[in-house]
């Protein structure tokens, strides 16, 4: 397992969470992750999940 991190923003830029989840690639980090997401209610904010090389997996504006 790989360790992921996610991220939802304000408008303003204002941290609103930091998580860290864990998946076995950027493949299923980026399916689960939209799962995930959609089941915390952040579809519809900023946010961005990144593997632990920094490299961006999914981010909405």
């Amino acid at each position: 397992m790989k360790t992921y991190k996610f991220t939802a923003f304000e408008p303003t830029g204002k941290l609103i969470v930091e998580e860290s989840w864990n998946f076995e690639n950027d493949e299923d980090a980026k399916k689960k992750g939209e799962e995930f997401i959609e089941e915390k209610g952040f579809t519809k904010t900023t946010h961005r999940l990144v593997n632990s090389s920094g490299k961006l997996v999914l981010f909405h504006v």
